[in-house]
């Protein structure tokens, strides 16, 4: 008897508001500080760079996204292309990054913004966060997604109120604009400043990626991927811009450089909102984040148990539901581990450099799959111009040289380890002939 299927039920509306939640995380709410530590007060200026940095690999997403229309996202784009060796290495860079950020998530969610309202051990707090947030991936995608829609009208309202706040500050005279074109550090110039704050900026625009996972339950990805996937980027971009305006021209850059929470000295500098209001907000975004990534997780090592790269009971389906539900027991388990024994925090920088490898191999994977699509490949799809794919591979090579080396040292331990148990999937499953 056949498995069942994925359901295909994510309309454009929902797939928009699923990218734009997920890019639209936590990471905004805490990374204005640093970003302003490495480039100066102009924070605004590292934000754009990293849309466009964004765009470029996103546009390669959109293709394959549209030609390649299944779960597993850039593992299965990597098994197409160079075999299920690379197709497994990729996928264990993206689960690795996928999971620690689920498991940080649920740490950030039991913190210091929970302690505005209630003094709770973290761990507790980060087991009992993460098994409702695997009920409710289980329960559905449209359930999942209706949540994210709550959730992600609760971030915008967040960061929509960061902007006016400072927009009123600004007309009532007490914002300083000199801070918007102050642009290095005592340890760098103006340049170097720029790039090493645009790696931090890129993380802001990460999230994009996992919805590729979701292509196969979404209705009409041909035409609702690319639409969701730049309208969701550009949305944030400008979101990105006001708020790095508001930030920079109305608190002190040493005063953002300082907070843990450095949107909310914006709410401070304006007067007349409660801090308890803003840590909500805060909260209803860590939260939104986790269960997103979540998704993608589950997605991904369901898609890779389908291409035969994991033990196939990660494949299996709740009937009814139409959700998997092993793939969604097994990364909620991996992420509690991770929750409640280590400090996620000395993993959580190694992130960016587990999802540049496998942006390095999805913008090359386009290329490669123009000359030898497969029987399985959608003829009407989107095309990215040819030109995107090099150059962001090449911005991916100027932000490599940006990680700082002891995160190296922790990267390329989680890719040698990816790169043994591909090994052992290689020998259990012979890489497919070519198309």
């Amino acid at each position: 008897m056949s498995q069942p299927s994925l359901k295909r039920a994510v309309t454009t509306p929902l797939l928009f508001l699923f990218i734009l939640g997920d890019v639209l995380g936590a990471g905004v709410y805490v990374l204005v500080g640093q970003i302003a530590q490495e480039s100066g007060g102009a924070v605004w200026l590292p934000l754009v760079i990293a849309l466009l940095l964004a765009l470029l690999t996103a546009s390669s997403y959109a293709e394959l996204a549209t030609k390649y229309p299944r779960a597993g996202g850039a593992s299965h784009y990597a098994n197409l292309a160079y075999g299920s060796f690379a197709g497994f290495v990729v996928g264990f860079c993206m689960l690795a990054a996928g999971i620690v950020s689920v498991a940080a998530l649920a740490r950030g969610f039991g913190g210091d913004y929970l302690n505005e309202f209630v003094d709770l051990p973290v761990a507790a707090v980060a087991v009992v966060f993460l098994l409702l947030l695997a009920l409710l991936n289980a329960r559905g995608i449209k359930e999942s997604l209706r949540a994210n829609t709550v959730a992600t009208l609760i971030e915008v309202s967040g960061l929509v109120l960061v902007v006016v706040l400072g927009a009123w500050v600004a007309l009532r005279g007490d914002a300083d604009y000199s801070r918007l074109t102050d642009v290095g550090t005592p340890q760098h110039g103006a340049a170097a400043a720029l790039l090493s704050g645009s790696v931090l900026a890129f993380y802001s625009f990460v999230g994009f990626e996992t919805s590729v996972n979701i292509a196969e339950e979404t209705k009409d990805p041909r035409r609702s991927y690319p639409r969701a996937l730049f309208g969701a980027l550009v949305v944030a971009g400008v979101i990105y811009l006001l708020v790095g305006l508001a930030a920079s021209s109305v608190v002190p850059t040493d005063t953002l450089v300082k907070s843990s929470g450095p949107l909310l000295e914006v709410v401070r500098e304006a007067g007349g909102v409660p801090d308890k209001l803003f840590s909500a907000i805060a909260l209803v975004a860590v939260a939104n984040g986790a269960l997103l990534t979540g998704i993608m997780s589950s997605r991904l090592t369901y898609g890779m148990a389908r291409d035969g790269l994991l033990p196939s009971p990660l494949a299996r389906v709740l009937p009814g539901r139409g959700t998997p539900w092993v793939a969604i027991a097994a990364t909620s388990g991996l992420s509690i581990i991770l929750a409640v024994t280590g400090d996620v925090g000395t993993l959580a920088s190694t992130l960016v450099l587990m999802l540049l490898i496998v942006f390095v191999a999805v913008n090359s994977a386009v290329l490669v799959l123009r000359r030898k699509p497969g029987p399985d490949a959608v003829a009407d799809h989107y095309r990215t111009p040819t030109v995107l794919p090099f150059l962001a591979i090449a911005s991916c090579i100027v932000l490599f040289t940006q990680i700082e080396g002891e995160v190296w040292v922790r990267g390329l331990i989680l890719v040698a380890v990816g790169l043994a148990l591909g090994a052992v999937a290689s020998l259990r499953r012979p890489s497919p002939v070519p198309a």
